[in-house]
């Protein structure tokens, strides 16, 4: 028996993929939307920065947007992982962890990224409460508080000019060599920016509230938030697999319109860019599904 054919495989449910599917539910398309239900911003209490919706929590946004989408039924929702990927433009095939081959003439990858390990001690405890990795997210609440910042190299520089319209109360530690050359070192300096490189033996919480920063060389950092840089992989090897140009910083390479290399293939939100804020994964769904659809019907008129 031959599996349906439908007009758009959406691997991810976030909100690149999410407002992908209401775009194209609305466009009368046949949509089957794949989602394994482990979201990136699943340990936030909120979510900000988007109209409408600045603080909801990301698992409130999730049951809203699914509520919204239920309107137009040509949309499915499947939980589960999607495992393989194979076929080419017009007919691609995705398999999930459960075996279940779904078949599309249309891909749209809304993987996102994921953290890898969070390798300091005591990290894990406050990440999404009161340590974050987004000030544009987070920043408003941490305002005028002291702060540590968790980065090296160029990263810690960048961080050190936004965190500024926050705060500036702030301490860099770069959790080992700073990786900073001479002249970053001489731009923070000029800044009044303190800078430790000593490794940091671990954070002090309570109830997931930060309370001071130890050194392995035994300086203690008082501080009520932490911003660092996440180290990120892909949400999934698919896009990759099925021949998706990726570049260095693990993104899937996209047009304007979410086109990747692959004809037929689209990719969208975290997945393919490092500005990650949900309103703008969205916007790039939103993107992407017009894109899609317009291509289906181009293919459709030609016929």
């Amino acid at each position: 028996m031959t599996e349906q054919l439908h007009d758009v495989l959406i691997v991810g449910g976030g909100p690149a993929g999410l407002n992908a599917a209401l775009v194209l539910g609305r466009a009368r398309k046949d949509v089957v939307l794949i989602d394994e239900g482990k979201p990136r911003n699943k340990v936030t209490r909120e979510t900000h920065g988007f109209l409408t919706r600045d603080g909801v929590s990301p698992s409130e946004f999730r049951r809203i947007a699914r509520e919204q989408i239920s309107a137009y039924p040509s949309v499915r929702f499947v939980e589960g992982t999607a495992s393989a990927v194979a076929g080419v433009d017009g007919d691609f095939r995705i398999t999930t962890g459960e075996g279940t081959i779904y078949r599309s003439k249309k891909l749209l990858f809304a993987v996102g990224k994921k953290d890898s390990p969070l390798d300091i001690n005591g990290l894990a405890d406050v990440y999404g409460k009161s340590a974050f990795v987004c000030p544009y997210c987070d920043g408003w609440e941490l305002r005028d508080q002291p702060l540590v910042v968790i980065a090296k190299g160029a990263g810690a520089v960048h961080f050190a000019k936004v965190i500024a319209g926050w705060s500036d109360r702030y301490t860099i530690c770069t959790n080992g060599p700073d990786e900073l050359t001479d002249e970053q070192r001489q731009e923070l300096k000029e800044h009044d920016i303190p800078v430790f490189c000593s490794p940091i033996h671990r954070i002090e919480s309570n109830e997931g509230m930060v309370r001071q920063v130890e050194l392995e060389d035994g300086k203690i950092i008082p501080c009520t938030g932490i911003f660092f840089a996440p180290k990120l992989v892909s949400g999934s090897v698919l896009p990759a697999a099925i021949g998706c140009d990726i570049n260095e910083a693990g993104s899937v390479v996209i047009d304007v319109f979410g086109k990747t290399s692959v004809p037929g293939v689209y990719s969208a939100g975290d997945a393919s860019t490092e500005m990650y804020q949900a309103i703008a994964a969205a916007s790039m769904g939103a993107m992407a599904a017009a894109a899609i659809n317009g291509e289906l019907l181009n293919e459709r008129w030609n016929r």
